[in-house]
């Protein structure tokens, strides 16, 4: 049976990727100075206008518009007539310390309370989950990981001149036709990419398909059927905050796994991890990846749900979709047995108070090798 299945990626000028990374920017400054800060910081993007509010509680001193004029400057944006410029856009920080309520629940956990060994509870109540198939090299499905490939290349030929009139700002979409459960071609591919005034768009189009698509997508997967949709409105020259305001947490499909798995309802960027909606859904891609690269499963799908001030999940669901090699029950055996699934045994495990996080901000934060977890170890 025929399927089609479509997922979309951003590039990181995208207003609200840009948000994001300014966001983790932030938490990565903190962290760098003091491991155990507390970061819950958001920012909002605007014409020539970026706001950052939040809760931080840190023995750290960090020049808040300083990290953020130079995220800016990173993504490479620098006209106010087009998108922004980190130089001259208004910056204002409203930033204030966690709730003294939220910290009594991280610093002392009900288990603590109780007389048990647990130390630090849960940041927040919440579900999250992770997901892994075989479909890709880096287990994950197809249709995602073609889009973040694709927005990566749009920001490499921008960066390194490869194609010299793009702007920061684009969006990529891919979609997928399957039979039964196996990808087997690309059906359509849509790019949209912020460029500089008075280029022609046949000369775009002709770019963007020989020096982004070809070069990400394997030339198996396209065929004589396959449509390309490129910069399909014509001009894109106002973008990023110019174009659309952005927020940070805007895109949680787009950092997991583009629709193809559920997600929790929870936003990655800016969160320490004693936010579960973080630490939590890393280490469940973390136990799913591992569960499929270990042959136990070829699709997994686990859920984590936490209560706040409490340590240990509150529950734990694993879904194989059928494929499972062995019983479900002993998958989530296995899981309680092999792994503490605590705030602490979760931030210890994968090494979670290094400031590591503005490198996940875009392209998705999972399926990059170099994250702790996205590392595969032998379960039994």
């Amino acid at each position: 049976m025929k399927k089609l299945f479509t997922s979309e990626s951003v590039t990181e000028g995208h207003p609200d990727k840009l948000c994001d990374y300014i966001s983790d920017s932030i938490l990565d400054a903190y962290l760098s100075k003091d491991e155990n800060s507390r970061v819950a910081c958001e920012t909002v993007a605007g014409k020539g206008e970026i706001y950052i509010t939040g809760e931080i509680s840190s023995l750290a001193e960090v020049n808040i518009e300083k990290v953020a004029r130079q995220a800016i400057k990173e993504i490479g944006y620098d006209n106010a007539k087009t998108d922004i410029d980190y130089n001259t856009c208004k910056i204002t920080v409203n930033v204030s310390k966690q709730s003294p309520d939220i910290a009594l629940g991280v610093d002392k956990s009900l288990e603590t309370k109780e007389g048990k060994l647990e130390s630090e509870g849960a940041g927040d109540q919440g579900i999250m989950f992770g997901f892994a198939c075989d479909e890709t090299e880096e287990l994950m499905p197809l249709p995602i990981s073609l889009a973040h490939k694709l927005s990566k290349r749009l920001t490499e030929v921008r960066k390194q001149g490869i194609i010299k009139y793009l702007r920061p700002d684009g969006k990529t979409q891919v979609t997928i036709e399957y039979k039964g459960n196996t990808p087997v071609r690309v059906d359509t591919i849509v790019i949209s990419t912020q460029h500089k005034k008075d280029i022609d768009m046949e000369t775009l189009k002709k770019d963007i398909k020989e020096k982004v698509i070809n070069e990400v997508v394997p030339a198996e997967l396209i065929d004589s059927q396959t449509k390309y949709f490129i910069n399909p409105t014509g001009r894109f020259v106002i973008g990023g905050p110019l174009g659309d305001s952005g927020l940070t947490g805007r895109k949680i499909i787009v950092d997991t796994y583009g629709g193809y798995a559920r997600h929790g309802g929870g936003a990655f960027s800016g969160k320490d991890a004693t936010k579960v909606d973080r630490s939590a859904a890393y280490m469940a891609r973390f136990i799913a990846k591992n569960i499929v690269a270990n042959g136990f499963a070829k699709k997994c799908e686990i859920q984590f749900s936490y209560a706040i001030g409490v340590a240990k999940p509150v529950s734990v669901y694993v879904n194989t979709y059928g494929t499972n090699k062995i019983p479900e029950d002993k998958i989530v055996k296995l899981i309680y047995n092999n792994f503490d699934l605590t705030p602490r045994g979760i931030i210890n495990y994968l090494d979670l108070k290094k400031p590591i996080y503005r490198k996940t901000t875009n392209y998705g934060h999972f399926g990059k090798a170099d994250l702790t977890w996205e590392k595969t170890v032998k379960l039994i």
